[in-house]
């Protein structure tokens, strides 16, 4: 019997001794802009994403709810790419609402003042260039809803960006001016429910005129029967007329992000 517990005292100490198991890896990552604490959400793999191995990283921007759990959910899956992701936070001290009359209020002030909206996007590309496991020459932007409009205006600001992915996007033109599209150096993916009302038909002709204008690498992708923010499985609860989870939308425009991606990264690839 002394043996026995001699040696499960032996196999604990072991297992204490041994490093831990290399995965995806989180944490809260506190960063300023203009006086403000912002709070994002970092995820990362460690058997992948080190100081000597640094990694291609994606900047998320979440929905109007703010730097939520789905937020959270799409840069672990980032992750597991292999990709170093952080989820920024655009309302400060890392706020979130389940309220629609709250979110409408928030994100108006971030529509209402796009150099607001601007400055914390790039807070949030600063803070993740910051990051020692992340490869700062290859580095990426997703958006959801208002994310998809905060990821483009982040592209405006003509932050080095090799790709952005805008998925159920309301607000696709510049909301400063024009002749702002003229300093993205990414390559655009747009993935577009086809019967999502929320957007107006004039807003994607004007998008694609902005884009031709200014001569950018862009696609459009529209998906049949897909409505307003088709990739969250939580938007049935929403309540709200026009918002609901398309499972194929959502997988589809996945894949055409990873391809994206999977091109941007690579040396030498038109921007």
């Amino acid at each position: 019997m002394r043996s026995r517990s001699l040696l499960r005292t032996i196999f604990g100490v072991l297992l204490l001794t041994l490093p831990a198991l290399a995965g995806v890896q989180t944490k809260a990552l506190e960063y300023e802009h203009a006086g403000t604490k912002l709070v994002g959400f970092l995820a990362w793999d460690d058997a992948k994403a080190t100081e000597k191995t640094p990694q291609p990283a994606v900047v998320v921007c979440p929905e109007w709810w703010g730097c939520n759990e789905y937020a959270h959910e799409r840069a672990k899956k980032l992750a597991e790419l292999g990709y170093v992701a952080l989820a920024i936070d655009v309302y400060g001290a890392g706020k979130t609402t389940k309220d629609p009359k709250e979110a409408t209020a928030w994100s108006g002030e971030v529509y209402g003042n796009p150099e607001l909206g601007r400055g914390r996007a790039r807070a949030g590309y600063d803070a993740l260039l910051r990051q020692p496991q992340v490869d700062k020459t290859r580095v990426a932007a997703i958006g959801y809803c208002m994310g998809g409009t905060v990821a483009l205006e982040l592209a405006r600001t003509g932050a080095d960006l090799r790709a952005i992915v805008a998925f159920h996007t309301s607000k696709l033109t510049s909301l400063v001016k024009p002749e702002d599209n003229a300093k993205i150096t990414a390559m655009i993916t747009v993935c577009h429910g086809q019967d999502d009302a929320f957007v107006n038909p004039d807003e994607i002709t004007g998008f694609h005129a902005e884009m031709k204008a200014a001569k950018r690498t862009y696609q459009f992708l529209s998906y049949s029967g897909a409505v307003h923010s088709f990739t969250n499985k939580s938007a049935d609860s929403f309540g709200i007329p026009g918002v609901a989870y398309d499972a194929t939308a959502d997988a589809l425009s996945w894949e055409h992000m990873r391809a994206a991606f999977a091109l941007a990264f690579v040396k030498g690839a038109k921007r």
